[in-house]
């Protein structure tokens, strides 16, 4: 009896132990939300005379290094990075130099967000540690904002950097050293400030660049102060990003199919002159742009040779080169519209050839609408892009009937189309919008006035030499952002600048928010362009 009621106890024990524990669990206590906190380092944060080669960091917790490659700015740059150990989680990071290190120069080490904590990721963020090899650390700063010149996005990671003008500095030396003194914006700053600097006089420029710290105008976004800026100075320095357009240079051609060959380049292609010959023979060519690429399409008729040569001409550029040619399979003739379905009311028909076009017969096109009424259209053939335009007033809720028959188009090999059909509809003016813009405080003429999307494409664009009524209709309902451009070399396009000759790029304004147009709608829009 006594057994039974000893254990029926020991039961109900039981029971209330498993439904306490059923009652909550162990959380562990609030998230770590505290970055770690330096409390010690060797030597200490800005000391003078430094002749090290050794700095030892201690923080109050285990902390790790994440991409601290791009993070990590030193300043002035150091030819060798230096190490930092461990790559592991520690309380201790050593930083051994690789380097020798400038007399009399104060040094930073801004670490970004590249230290965490290593637990919950906590960044120690924009912590510095600054030491000089001479007596003083220098103080000085300056502040600088980054910007694209024609975009609305400016690229992160950009480089700001001062070089010292002194007896050794001139043009080509932002293309062979590093800076004195560097910062960079990482991945979200717009503003930044160059710190710790010494007074003197400076070239003032940022980098959009590989990491090297030196500019390279094949690949590298620069921006620059066009007269040297003295230190100290309180003034917001802007500086506007862009891509130099290089000078003009071939890259030797290679074979694409039997009678096409394909040519990179470098710079601008437009003017260049090519020719294409067998020995001394000249053989007939053209030449077109390969979609999206820095390269040039060379179409030759087929000849059976084992070379040939192709001549470069462009400006002061003038290159030969000799290209094998093989018995490679021909290309063929196809075509393919831009628009397939529904045309917009703004839009022209066109198709792309794959073979460069050379004869265009009216006769075998026909377009007709809804009512089997032939419609009026002229032909237009953009060569470079292989694109033929068949040209037609757009009506609103319209469909048309496109028939080009053989021989209507004839390619450069003397190969023809065969029947092509396509049938297009237009919509109704409703299921636009249309947005004036009122331009005010236009400082000169002529001006680009430009709608883009929200990936930068220009949608639609308009040219004024006086008029301040830029008017765009039969929009497609979205988002635009709206920017002007001031043409001051009038070739109706926007210029990019250079270093060499300090000049700036064209001048662009945004309009500070994105315009709404919706179908039906007509939206009248001032634009102040006074900055």
């Amino acid at each position: 009896m006594l057994k039974n009621k000893v254990l029926y106890f020991s039961l109900i024990l039981l029971l209330l132990a498993i439904g306490c524990a059923k009652r909550g669990t162990i959380t562990g206590g609030d998230k770590d939300t505290i970055a770690p906190v330096l409390t010690a380092s060797f030597p200490k944060n800005f000391a003078t005379n430094f002749n090290g080669k050794e700095i030892k960091l201690v923080f109050d917790e285990y902390v790790k290094l994440k991409n601290a490659n791009k993070q990590l700015i030193i300043s002035p740059p150091m030819k060798n990075q230096p190490e930092i150990v461990p790559s592991n989680a520690s309380k201790i990071l050593t930083i051994k130099i690789k380097d020798t290190l400038l007399p009399n120069t104060t040094y930073s080490f801004n670490f970004g967000q590249s230290i965490e904590d290593n637990n919950e990721g906590n960044p120690y963020s924009q912590f510095k540690y600054v030491f000089s090899t001479g007596t003083y650390i220098d103080s000085l700063s300056l502040n600088v904002k980054i910007k694209d010149a024609l975009e609305k996005k400016t690229d992160n990671f950009v480089s700001v950097m001062l070089y010292e003008v002194n007896e050794k500095y001139n043009d080509s030396t932002i293309y062979k050293e590093t800076p004195r003194y560097i910062t960079n914006t990482l991945d979200s700053l717009k503003m930044v400030k160059l710190e710790n600097i010494k007074a003197g006089k400076y070239q003032l420029i940022a980098l959009k660049d590989n990491g090297n710290n030196k500019y390279n105008p094949k690949s590298d976004k620069i921006g620059f102060q066009k007269q040297f800026i003295t230190i100290p100075n309180d003034t917001v320095f802007e500086l506007e990003l862009f891509k130099e357009v290089v000078p003009f240079k071939a890259i030797k051609p290679t074979q694409a199919a039997k009678s096409r060959l394909l040519m990179g380049f470098e710079g601008q292609s437009k003017g260049v002159k090519i020719m294409v010959k067998n020995g001394t023979k000249m053989i007939p060519a053209v030449v077109t742009n390969f979609p999206k690429k820095d390269s040039l399409q060379i179409w030759f008729k087929p000849i059976k040779t084992d070379s040939l040569e192709v001549a470069i001409d462009k400006d002061q550029y003038s290159k030969k080169f000799m290209v094998k040619i093989k018995n490679q399979k021909a290309d063929t003739l196809s075509f393919s519209p831009n628009y397939s379905g529904n045309l917009p009311l703004r839009e022209r028909f066109s198709l792309t050839s794959s073979i460069p076009l050379v004869t265009f017969d009216k006769s075998k096109i026909s377009i007709t609408n809804k009512d089997s009424i032939a419609v009026p259209f002229e032909t237009e053939y953009d060569e470079p892009t292989q694109m033929v335009y068949l040209n037609f007033k757009n009506e609103p809720l319209e469909k048309y009937k496109i028939k080009l028959f053989p021989g209507a188009l004839i390619d450069f090999y003397e190969h023809q189309n065969d029947t092509l059909k396509y049938n297009i509809s237009t919509k109704n003016t409703t299921d636009y919008g249309n947005l004036r813009v009122l331009l005010e405080n236009v400082k000169r003429f002529p001006v680009i006035v430009e709608l883009t999307d929200k990936d930068g494409k220009v949608k639609a664009i308009a040219y004024s030499e006086k008029e301040t009524t830029i008017s765009f209709d039969a929009l497609e309902p979205t988002l635009y952002t709206l920017r002007l451009i001031y043409d001051d070399n009038k070739n109706k396009k926007w210029d990019t600048g250079n270093f060499i000759e300090k000049k700036q790029t064209e001048e662009v304004i945004y309009f500070p928010k994105d315009i709404d147009v919706r179908s039906n709608w007509d939206v009248e829009q001032p634009f102040n362009v006074k900055e």
